[in-house]
């Protein structure tokens, strides 16, 4: 994996200047688990991506946070419970000098066909519009086939990294013949790749 990083497409590159990311949370962020994090003690922090977070934000970049959350409307965890879990990650970060914007989450399953869960692109739009974010020049970091597919429905460059779900995922999307996307080990190399792009020509 030459560089730290692969692409199916050789000669794909990311927009310059970036001026915002938008990361998934579960598998990017932290540890996505098979049962689902239901609490701040089953929240644990990827190597590296509250680091990452925090060069992001001294580089003047937005970052926002966009997850699906069913195990809200599966009634496994309440509503409350995960934003009070976003809040405490969002503090750390800050507490180690980075930033995030916004963070928005779907409580939906599914079967619902909410416009906000991934791969719909509804998350990202409403930040957009709420931040005014150009998102043909932002960037959607995620660990599965559904964060590349909101990203790449609204004209963002997309980066799928290979912790949580992201190298079954890698398979998946070859598989299927989905291509037009970065991979990167984890959100560090994400990051480094982000910030590359994002200082060119500005």
């Amino acid at each position: 994996m030459a560089g730290g990083h692969v692409t199916p497409d050789r000669n794909l590159t990311l927009p310059s200047g970036v001026r915002a990311v938008f990361l998934d949370r579960d598998g990017v962020i932290n540890v996505n688990r098979a049962d689902h994090v239901k609490s701040w003690d089953e929240f644990e922090f990827l190597p590296g991506a509250v680091e990452a977070i925090v060069r992001l934000s001294h580089a003047g970049l937005m970052v926002f946070v966009v997850t699906n959350q069913a195990v809200v409307n599966r009634g496994m965890v309440a509503r409350e419970l995960v934003e009070w879990i976003n809040a405490r990650m969002k503090q750390v970060v800050e507490a180690r000098g980075g930033r995030i914007t916004a963070m928005a989450y779907c409580p939906h399953r599914s079967e619902e066909c909410c416009p906000c869960r991934k791969p719909k692109p509804g998350l990202l739009l409403d930040l957009a519009a709420a931040h005014r974010i150009d998102l043909q020049t932002s960037v959607v970091i995620g660990d599965a086939v559904s964060d590349i597919a909101a990203g790449q429905s609204v004209g963002c460059s997309t980066i799928l990294v290979l912790t949580g779900r992201g190298r079954n995922q890698l398979a998946l999307a070859q598989a299927s013949g989905r291509d037009g996307f970065v991979v990167a080990e984890d959100l560090s190399v994400a990051a480094d790749l982000v910030l590359r792009h994002a200082l060119a020509n500005v």
